[in-house]
């Protein structure tokens, strides 16, 4: 039996006999409603899903180890909206916790407002590191800085406001990052967002009788099978503040009561994997069931990566070099006197790379990081897959004109016929040329759609150097 689209009628003239016909279907406004995605926006159409990537340390510039959480999540997060999802984008920073004590005593001794106006993120980076190699040697180093998160949790008036400081500061530099990639977010939370929870959270585990003391006055949940402690996890420290996984446990409780989600989908590295197996654990002996629709999607670590200029430790400086080497490349032709903005195209053929590179493998695997590789021109590369579209935007070019005078492509056996009939073999000739047009133009928009699903804007005109 001849196979057909059971939504869409052939556009080709074929009648359906051939699945390469479907192709017509086709286009950016209408890619999630084909026959490709029925089956799955059927099931997933209108679910909420609540997404939480990238995830960067406030006061700290944004660093490349944050890039595989960040696109990964927006490619996530792109698919489930063409699935039909309402997904929620959420940046949950992380702007708690004993490093902000460090960085806050070190900030009352070091810091500086002047300097923090004109360079922030590095002045609180260069206070950092000096006053954690401090603590290392110094006692009283550790024990003011046990002090000042103490006071952030006990809501310090004067604390606050230098914790605030430090983390809008943060999120402002952040955003101008995003910004490059084509990357937004819904909210931008944190830990600190969840803190009035904690305390339930502590609560609840005490009245099922699942937390326990210590002798070191720890406040721990037993996570063994057997109940004998063979396996357990930290949720209080000794002086009564808060951990990591205490507050992702009043995080998940807090989004499912403000978001009601259906689905909630955190994406690091698999370093954290154990991490998240506590968690799902701890939410599950709490008696939330929602926790069995919670996920982790792990990933590796990418080796490397640096510049001409030696170790690279942010993402702007990838961006930067991604960016400046397209650009050396393109400036050695003749056709890149063509682009408009030469250094914006080359921005988005070197994110282009960057992301297919990233995304070539399994997540989870780590892989070597090779700036020739990922910039090639030829092969498997995001610098040959912006080629390809703009080869085939200049192609469509010509559908469009074609359009103009055919806009119904006539079915195949109906021109036969025309031509058999008057013996002229115009009509074929004019239906193999519309269909060629044709399939270049559907060709080149499930291109497009595809790309932007994976975060990777579209380059219409490029330098042929390839």
């Amino acid at each position: 039996m001849a196979w057909r689209s059971p939504r869409f009628k052939c556009q080709v003239g074929c009648g359906g006999q051939h699945r390469c016909c479907c192709i017509h279907i086709f286009n950016d406004d209408t890619f999630r409603k084909t026959f490709i995605f029925s089956k799955l926006s059927q099931r997933a159409e209108g679910l909420c899903v609540f997404l939480s990537h990238s995830s960067p340390n406030i006061a700290k510039k944004f660093h490349a180890g944050h890039l595989r959480s960040t696109i990964i999540g927006n490619f996530i997060a792109n698919l489930k909206e063409a699935l039909g999802n309402d997904v929620i984008r959420v940046n949950y920073l992380g702007d708690w916790g004993m490093q902000f004590g460090l960085l806050g005593a070190g900030f009352q001794r070091l810091g500086s407002q002047e300097k923090l106006r004109e360079n922030a993120l590095q002045h609180l980076f260069e206070v950092y590191v000096q006053v954690n190699r401090e603590a290392e040697q110094d006692e009283s180093v550790r024990l003011a800085a046990a002090e000042f998160f103490r006071r952030l949790e006990q809501h310090d008036q004067q604390a606050l406001l230098l914790w605030q400081q430090f983390r809008e500061i943060s999120v402002k530099e952040y955003r101008r990052v995003y910004e490059r990639l084509g990357i937004h977010f819904n909210h931008y939370s944190g830990e600190s967002f969840h803190q009035s929870k904690i305390q339930d959270v502590l609560t609840s585990l005490q009245t099922q009788g699942l937390l326990k003391t210590t002798e070191k006055g720890t406040g721990v949940v037993d996570l063994s099978e057997a109940g004998d402690m063979s396996s357990y996890c930290t949720v209080l420290r000794s002086d009564g503040t808060s951990l990591y996984i205490t507050r992702d446990i009043a995080a998940a409780v807090d989004r499912k009561e403000m978001f009601s989600f259906d689905e909630m989908i955190y994406v690091t590295d698999k370093s954290q994997s154990g991490h998240f197996w506590q968690l799902f654990l701890i939410l599950r002996m709490l008696g939330h069931s929602w926790a069995e629709r919670c996920v982790h999607v792990p990933f590796g670590l990418v080796q490397g990566m640096s510049t001409r200029s030696g170790d690279v430790v942010f993402l702007e400086d990838v961006l930067d070099e991604a960016r400046n080497r397209m650009l050396q490349n393109m400036h050695q032709t003749r056709t890149s006197k063509e682009l408009s903005d030469p250094a914006l195209t080359a921005e988005q053929i070197g994110i282009s790379a960057l992301i297919v590179q990233d995304f070539k493998g399994p997540l989870i695997s780590d892989y070597k990081f090779n700036w020739d590789q990922v910039l090639q021109a030829q092969g498997d590369t995001g610098v040959f897959l912006q080629y390809t579209h703009a080869r085939l935007c200049r192609s469509a070019t010509l559908s469009t004109v074609c359009s103009s005078s055919h806009t119904q492509p006539a079915r195949y056996d109906e021109v036969l016929l025309q031509s058999a009939l008057e013996l002229q073999p115009r009509y074929l000739v004019n239906f193999l040329i519309t269909l060629w047009l044709h399939l270049f133009s559907c060709t080149c928009s499930v291109l497009a759609s595809g790309m932007r699903l994976l975060g990777i804007t579209p380059v219409c005109l490029i330098p042929a150097i390839c």
